[in-house]
């Protein structure tokens, strides 16, 4: 798995995560969890990981979307 997007946003994992699932791309969603330890105010970002062999046509799907990935 390699990392794809990491973000403090909820709202642009789900639209990516959705992007992805309909291009047939499997992702998974890292540090959810730690969201909850720092009482949800959002200041812990979460990771959206995807198999190595997709991650240049993950890539592609989102910054086609309109998703930085830049950080």
């Amino acid at each position: 798995m390699k990392q794809l997007l990491r973000t403090t946003d909820p709202t642009v994992i789900a639209f990516a995560k959705a992007l992805l699932q309909g291009e047939g791309i499997d992702c998974f969603e890292l540090d959810v969890n730690m969201s909850v330890l720092d009482g949800s105010i959002g200041v812990l970002p979460r990771r959206l990981m995807v198999p190595e062999a997709d991650h240049d046509e993950a890539s592609k799907v989102l910054t086609d979307n309109g998703i930085s990935l830049d950080g």
